[in-house]
């Protein structure tokens, strides 16, 4: 199994490759935060060693406040890095859209019923 760290930013739609997106923008989701990670990694059956919320990647020191993303994963996966990126981007795409359509429901259910 190989192990390799995981920032937000390499993951970030928004961010060129030079201040460290990893993966193409198809694959890339907007603004990804660490325990969106996290789920993706677990659903994917990728192993989390280590979770710190509060590390900044060395790239992000000329960004804007609005685009440093915090955080860093130390993951233990069977793919290498470049496919695990991808393949997590997606899933967080997932479930974003999973959670989207639950959250559309619930506005439905809340309507006033007529008379």
């Amino acid at each position: 199994m190989k192990r390799f760290i995981v920032w937000p930013s390499e993951l970030d739609s928004r961010l060129s490759r030079r201040y460290g997106r990893v993966i193409g923008k198809e694959f890339a989701v907007e603004g990804p935060r660490i325990h969106e990670i996290a789920d993706a990694a677990r659903a994917l059956g990728m192993k989390i060693v280590e979770i710190d919320e509060s590390k900044l990647n060395p790239r992000l020191a000329g960004l804007d406040e609005e685009y440093r993303l915090r955080g860093m994963l130390r993951i233990e996966s069977k793919h290498p890095k470049g496919k695990s990126l991808r393949m997590l981007g997606q899933k967080i795409r997932e479930i974003r859209k999973t959670r989207a359509k639950a959250k559309g429901k619930k506005k439905h259910k809340s309507r006033k019923k007529k008379r």
